[in-house]
């Protein structure tokens, strides 16, 4: 009889064994950002501002969204991933990138503790997980092998397209490694593939490094995107340094955009932030921002446009100036899951930068207010 449990016991180890490296979950999971009420000055012609929900319909901080994501342990330490995400607008209902369902996300990959995380698909490029670290006081302290973003949907959203690619900024048709490595290495590579039949045409390849280091991380990143057979490459380091309940973050961006005969576009950008996380529901974040342009070729509308997406077949002309953005918020949390917010900015353009969105002055005020809560 003793025999007959003993083996009994084996048998449901080894079907407990097997149920384990059998294990997988996929989640239903989300985010709601809705502003509301935003004040925008020079938002329309002769000088008129706007009261109304969100900056042009987006929410202040985050695109609110709902995704799919899932894990199936294959055994010997590795774990089969994939991610679905699709952005939306609370302020109507429509769809962030109408006809593009997964327009956040929609990759599929492997993890293991030994070679790191390899990604397949549409996903964020590895230079903007890589510079959420100083990118603005929202984002995670420290390198982690899960996607990362920084504030986007106001007038210091343009910072984050020096960390694009030729499709925006996340890769089509892009492969990207991950490694975080116990001595707190941090790694990572991508390449986007253009799926042209000139190889190359509409491609990117990028590699970051950086280090976890406690209260100070840093890390730093080069960019190579080709967009229409022209290159574009950016380089960026930056770090962030925690001292109680004070983060600092301080960035450096540098762009060169080829634009065939009107030559080659030169930026220099640079952003310094903090963050006041006291004891209680408040926290507190001021941020101040300055992007150069030397050479920079107008649009078709004569106005600047970001790194690495400008379109100058057709221009009217070249400009040379900078553009400068201070901007504030506090949080008062109401659960773990759910904040309200004040914020603002206020944008200054200097020289030949101009902006579409101010109708010709060279200033304009943001003011809201809002709630956030994920699910």
């Amino acid at each position: 009889m003793k025999k007959k449990y003993q083996a009994l016991a084996v048998a449901a180890g080894t079907l407990a064994a097997a149920n384990a490296h059998a294990q997988s979950s996929v989640q239903l999971y989300g985010l709601i950002d809705l502003s509301a009420p935003t004040y925008v000055s020079h938002a329309g012609p002769n000088g008129a501002h706007v009261i109304g929900m969100g900056v042009g319909g987006e929410p202040w901080f985050s695109g609110s969204r709902w995704g799919l994501k899932g894990a199936e342990d294959i055994g010997a330490g590795s774990k089969i991933i994939f991610r679905l995400e699709s952005e939306y607008r609370m302020s109507d209902g429509q769809m962030e990138d109408p006809g593009q369902i997964f327009d956040r996300d929609a990759w599929v990959g492997i993890v293991n503790d030994t070679f790191g995380k390899i990604t397949v698909g549409f996903q964020n490029t590895i230079a903007r997980d890589a510079s959420t670290i100083y990118g603005d006081p929202y984002g995670s302290a420290q390198l982690t092998t899960e996607e990362g973003g920084w504030t986007n949907a106001n007038n210091f959203k343009q910072l984050i397209f020096y960390a694009g690619s030729a499709t925006g900024t996340r890769y089509n048709n892009s492969v990207a490694w991950k490694k975080l490595f116990d001595n707190g290495i941090f790694a990572s590579a991508g390449y986007a593939f253009g799926n042209t039949t000139s190889f190359g045409v509409d491609s990117n390849y990028q590699a970051a490094l950086g280090y976890n280091g406690g209260p100070f991380n840093v890390s730093a990143f080069y960019s190579h995107a080709n967009r229409d057979g022209f290159t574009n490459q950016s380089f960026s380091v930056g770090g962030n340094y925690t001292y109680g309940i004070l983060r600092a973050n301080a960035g450096y961006f540098r762009y060169l955009g080829n634009q065939g005969a009107l030559g080659q576009r030169q930026d220099n950008a640079w952003t310094v932030s903090l963050k006041l996380a006291p004891k209680g529901a408040f926290d507190y974040e001021v941020g101040y921002q300055q992007m150069r342009i030397h050479n920079a070729a107008n649009n078709t509308d004569g106005f600047t446009p970001n790194a690495n997406i400008g379109d100058f077949s057709m221009t009217n002309g070249v400009g040379n100036g900078y553009k400068e953005t201070l901007y504030w918020s506090a949080f008062y949390h109401l659960s773990k899951r759910t904040e309200v917010y004040l914020a603002g900015d206020f944008m200054k353009l200097h020289g030949g930068y101009t902006e579409a969105t101010t109708f010709g002055a060279n200033t304009q005020l943001e003011l809201t207010s809002g709630i956030r809560t994920r699910f």
